[in-house]
This record gives structure tokens, sequence and C-alpha cells, in this order.
């Protein structure tokens, strides 16, 4: 059993990194290589990085790659708790890796990928628990529903992530995931402000999975 959450914890830290490291790789690209990188194509790099991701782990892991979205699985019990720590290693490991190999591998620059907000923090705090809510929800209905069509949940999420990308992006960066967060934070020296992407997505992740395990119960 412990083997297998090894492995399960082993591929949310790959899948993690993968979205850290082209995600984040691509917005440290554009500022460091001035014309390489438009902004319209970082979003679609996440979204796309999130859904290959899926389909590549989702029958290993279940590929939450986001301690908001593990945490939210097991308030709304389709996660067990005890493994929630592992998971939790395994994300936020694979996105400081991924931060740390982006920081030694590309040349030195002012911004590390790093989610900043340009709106107030009441507003910034709303934005990241409404993108989060909706990108949950979405999770929910093809992780946990069997009415949903099982195959497009990659397809599903990865265009959520997209969306929230493209709208929150320039507000607060559009973290919806607390790794994502802290990876490049930990290197731009902005952990004075994780509270905001930590508390957020999480509250935003919780509501939505708790909303929707009620509408799908036949109580």
């Amino acid at each position: 059993m412990k083997n297998q959450l090894l492995k399960r914890s082993v591929a949310e830290a790959i899948g993690t990194f993968a979205i850290v490291f082209f995600g984040c790789g691509a917005l440290m690209v554009g500022e460091r290589f001035a014309g390489s990188m438009s902004g319209v194509a970082v979003p679609v790099i996440f979204g796309l990085t999130v859904a290959a991701m899926i389909y590549t782990f989702g029958h290993v892991s279940g590929a939450h790659f986001n301690p908001a979205v593990t945490l939210a699985f097991a308030i709304a019990r389709h996660f067990p708790g005890k493994e929630v720590a592992a998971y939790w290693f395994g994300q936020f490991t694979g996105a400081i890796v991924a931060s740390t190999l982006l920081y030694f591998i590309l040349p030195p620059g002012t911004h590390f990928g790093e989610t900043i907000t340009h709106v107030p923090l009441v507003s910034a705090f709303v934005w990241e628990v409404m993108v989060t809510f909706f990108l949950m929800l979405v999770v929910m209905a093809v992780a946990t529903d069997t009415r949903a069509v099982g195959t497009m949940a990659g397809a599903a999420i990865g265009i959520t992530v997209m969306i929230g990308a493209f709208v929150g992006g320039p507000l607060t960066g559009a973290s919806m995931n607390p790794a994502r967060s802290l990876g490049p934070a930990i290197f731009a020296h902005t952990l004075g402000t994780m509270g905001l992407y930590f508390i957020g997505p999480i509250i935003g992740a919780a509501l939505a999975a708790m909303l929707y395990a009620w509408m799908k119960s036949e109580a």
C-alpha cells in the first residue's frame, strides 16, 4: 500500500513539475528573450500542459497536480484524508524542483514565473477563489460523476485552466494552484504574498467540491 502511494505521489510530482517547468518556463523565456513568447502563448501552454499530464497520469494518481484540488477531494470524500500529506509533498516538491532547474538553466532575469497581483488584495482574493472554484467544478464533474464523458477530462480541465489564465492572469497571475505559486516565489522572494495564493484557491476548490457533491447526490 505504501509503495503504491509512493508511486502515485511521484506521478503527482512529475505532473506538477511539468506544469511549472513549461508554464513558468514560458514566462521566464518571454522575459529573458524579448519577442520570443507572446502573451497569448502562456495561457495556452499552461492549459495544454495540464491536459497532457492528466492524460499521462490520470489513471495512475488521479492527476490532481494541485494541493487545493487534493484537499477539496478529501473534503468531498473522494480522496483519503490520510493520503493528502503524501500528495502535497509530491506536488510541492515537483514545483520547487522545476523552479530550481529553470533558475539554473536559463540566463539571469528579473522574473521567475511568479504570480503577482495587480489589483487590491481583496479583489485578488476574490479572483483566486472564483477561478479556482470553476476549475474545481469542472474537475469534480469529469472526475467523480459517471454521467460525464471521462475521456474529455484532460481537455475540459486544460481549457478551464486556459480560460482562467487568459482572464485572471493580468490581474493576479491566475494561480489556482498553491504549488504553482510557491516554486517561483522562492526565487522571486515573493513568499510574503503566499497567503493569497494558498487560501484563495483552497477556499474556491473546497466550495466547488462541496457544491458539486451536493448537486449530484440523490438525497
